[in-house]
């Protein structure tokens, strides 16, 4: 019963509806993913979109950590690695 009522209020809170299309074999291992977790396809798909969200934002928090870091060309880059017997 507490799932059931976690579930309503995981549904009750969502306020937009997405219509989303799989390949038949994804959809299958989908449904099978979501019952083993005793969760609902929609609840697996909005925690992996969170997930997905989360490790754009870390990389974009990196990307913006080392953005005055000088920068060198893929030429210069090749350079380097060859003088220093690398390729």
């Amino acid at each position: 019963m507490l799932l059931l009522n976690q579930w309503a209020i995981t549904m009750s809170n969502l306020s937009k509806r997405s219509t989303v299309y799989f390949e038949p074999d994804i959809h299958q291992a989908l449904k099978m993913r979501a019952a083993s977790a005793h969760l609902s396809i929609s609840e697996l798909i909005d925690e992996a979109v969170r997930l997905l969200m989360r490790e754009d934002q870390e990389d974009l928090a990196a990307v913006s950590q080392r953005a005055n870091e000088p920068e060198i060309s893929y030429e210069d880059l090749l350079n380097d690695l060859k003088s220093h017997g690398k390729i």
